[in-house]
């Protein structure tokens, strides 16, 4: 394989981009720094394909990243490649608007292939190639210039290595009928959706113990105007007010502005600049929460009482058993939701009732809470048995 020196040069980007696209597949992953900004700062792009392999460097004077973004976003032809590419797809999304399509996710396969639900990519690199990575620059900055060989180096190992499991893995996943499984898992990780981040949404990360619609009004009109304010000043949210501190005062609202002088977690300042004056405007224009945005008491249980608490619990374990037995990840068949939503009697909507799923883990679910299905122990083993008894 083919290692380019590291890309500063927007002629060179494009010439590998298009070389790129010809090829079936392609390896992806990102160095970013974002402990000092609300944006993550992209600061290199690693790519590469069976015959050669770069690191990109965004931050280079003139350099024009749209051949690289196209290639992402644009090129339904050529399969992106990541490992636990979560974040790099926001990067991508944030550039964009869009996410790389189609994809593939090595983290998520693995959770096909029994090796647990979040596996590092050293982990991974070592379990299937026997390779022992060096993480000696894992913690650089990466948004520091010049970058020397040694981080370049390790940084291209990123993409060098995927480009050889992948294919050991896709067969693995084909000899073993596992690869359709993964196709709705990875069509949901590409939705752009996820990594869409709305001002007028950020309330619901904040938590708050009142239910109160006028305290949940204040609360989302303050979260939206943080959100604001770290966007404008790309300093992250947690810089402008903490999460308890606006929780707080969407509870305990102060009356005018010299009041937040007064507040724990606020410079006493703000009762005078231009900064509080903004957030007293917040206050002041915030409406109780409407009836159809109250969050549920109880998200995605509806009726799960203590009788469906405790069938939940042991769908739970039946969960555990099959994803043994079948050496899955148990998280890839059933999601929390989803199991403690059957308990709760809801049958519409359900992926755990779909396809593979259905066929591995959902039929007998459903026998188990309609009672066709029975836990015993025989011999201090635990094993399930068919019932005539029908719920």
């Amino acid at each position: 394989m083919q290692i380019h020196p590291l890309i500063t040069d927007s002629k060179d980007l494009s010439a590998l981009c298009e070389r790129l696209s010809r090829s079936s597949w392609v390896a992806v992953d990102t160095e970013f720094m974002r402990e000092n900004t609300y944006w993550p700062e992209l600061c290199l792009v690693q790519i590469a394909d069976e015959h050669e392999a770069a690191a990109i460097d965004p931050k280079a004077p003139g350099l024009d990243l749209t051949p690289l973004l196209d290639l992402m976003v644009n090129n339904e032809d050529v399969l992106k490649v990541f490992h636990a590419g979560g974040q790099d797809l926001e990067i991508i999304y944030n550039l964009t608007g869009k996410t790389p399509h189609p994809l593939f996710d090595t983290q998520i396969a693995a959770m096909a292939l029994g090796l647990g639900e979040q596996i590092g990519y050293g982990n991974l690199v070592d379990a299937w190639m026997g390779v022992t990575l060096d993480k000696g620059a894992r913690f650089t900055d990466w948004a520091r210039r010049p970058l020397d060989k040694r981080q370049i180096d390790y940084a291209i190992g990123d993409v060098t290595y995927l480009i050889q499991l992948f294919p050991m893995m896709l067969e693995k996943l084909r000899a073993t009928g596992r690869g359709d499984w993964l196709d709705d898992e990875m069509e949901r990780i590409a939705e752009a959706s996820n990594y869409e981040n709305r001002p007028e949404d950020a309330w619901k990360r904040v938590r708050v113990s009142s239910r109160k619609p006028e305290v949940l009004g204040r609360l989302k009109a303050l979260a939206a105007w943080r959100e604001k304010e770290a966007r404008d000043k790309n300093i992250p949210r947690g810089r402008i007010v903490k999460d308890e501190t606006l929780a707080d005062m969407a509870s305990h609202p102060p009356r005018n502005q010299d009041d937040l002088g007064k507040v724990r977690g606020l410079s006493a300042s703000w009762k005078s600049n231009d900064i509080g004056g903004r957030l007293m405007q917040a206050i002041s224009n915030a409406k109780p929460l409407p009836r159809e945005e109250m969050p549920e008491r109880d998200p995605k249980r509806p009726g799960l009482g203590k009788d469906g608490a405790l069938v939940a619990d042991l769908l739970k374990l039946l969960l555990k058993i099959r994803a043994k037995e079948i050496d899955v990840a148990a998280r890839l068949i059933a999601r929390t939701d989803d199991v403690e939503m059957l308990a709760a009697g809801v049958r519409d909507g359900l992926s755990i009732l779909e396809g593979w799923r259905f066929e591995q883990f959902g039929r007998d679910a459903l026998d188990l809470v309609e009672g066709r299905l029975a836990f015993t122990v025989v011999e201090g083993k635990l094993l399930m048995t068919r019932t005539d008894m029908v719920s």
